[in-house]
């Protein structure tokens, strides 16, 4: 019903003289729900967008596009509003009309091509291999996924991203912290590391990499331990690898699938 008021409004528009509106402003049309049902069921604030560029005042320029306004037996009734919004107010078949498409398409009511052939990439979580996900991590996998979600829903080819940061100064303090657990030291003891991570986990990525274990992250090659203390780099890759594989058996469990 939205993008039904949302033509009307842009048919009006189409039909204003240069006089009103010139023809090198290209309007874009936004129609929202109104907060208060005594404004209307739907609500659109072009006029207030467009009298800069026309030189127009708001509320004559809103009364313009009202005049202009093609008959429709969707709508029951048109008012200015404010310093010159556009409140529209559904007519009773409006709603019988919405209701039978509800009930025809059932689950598929709601979906829309309005965007087909539009690529969109949602990039969420994105965690760095450091350590567990949390609870915050939680938050942003539910949010992206939902937003991922709602835009397929409207037609765009969406690819969930997930992006590694496996480089950098807090990779490096990660495989120190691990070097060191793998030594024998702890948090607090002499020759602990000063910018290491002191969660338990980190012990028990040095316990595996000190038993040669190999670890599967979901979208890598399979890493297994050499137990040799000495190779930072074998650490590193060891316990991004480790992390890794942590955080993608989390987000399955999830219920969050990424396609990078």
């Amino acid at each position: 019903m939205k993008y039904q008021v949302e033509r009307l409004v842009q048919a009006a528009l189409a039909t204003l003289p240069p006089d009103i509106l010139p023809a090198d402003i290209e309007p874009v049309v936004s129609v929202e729900r109104t907060r208060d049902p005594a404004h209307g069921d739907f609500a659109t604030n072009v006029a207030l967008q467009l009298a800069k560029p026309a030189r127009r005042n708001p509320r004559q320029l809103a009364q313009s596009i009202v005049d202009a306004l093609a008959p429709s037996d969707l709508v029951d009734k048109v008012e200015i509003a404010g310093p010159g919004f556009i409140n529209f107010h559904l007519s009773a078949r409006a709603y019988q009309e919405e209701l039978a498409r509800i009930f025809d398409l059932g689950p598929a009511y709601g979906y829309s091509k309005r965007s087909a052939g539009v690529s969109t990439v949602v990039e969420f979580v994105s965690a760095n291999p450091t350590g567990p996900l949390h609870v915050g991590h939680g938050r942003q996998a539910a949010l992206g996924d939902a937003l991922a979600a709602l835009l397929q829903t409207q037609g765009h080819d969406v690819t969930r991203e997930f992006y590694y940061n496996d480089a950098g100064v807090q990779i490096h303090n990660l495989a120190l912290s691990v070097q060191a657990r793998a030594r024998g030291l702890k948090p607090g003891d002499a020759g602990w590391p000063d910018a290491a991570y002191n969660g338990e986990y980190i012990q028990h990525i040095a316990d595996d990499f000190l038993a040669k274990k190999t670890v599967h992250a979901m979208d890598g090659e399979p890493v297994k331990a050499t137990g040799k203390v000495d190779d930072l780099e074998a650490i590193r890759k060891f316990a991004v690898g480790y992390l890794r594989h942590e955080q993608d058996l989390d987000l399955q469990k999830f219920g969050v699938r990424f396609d990078v």
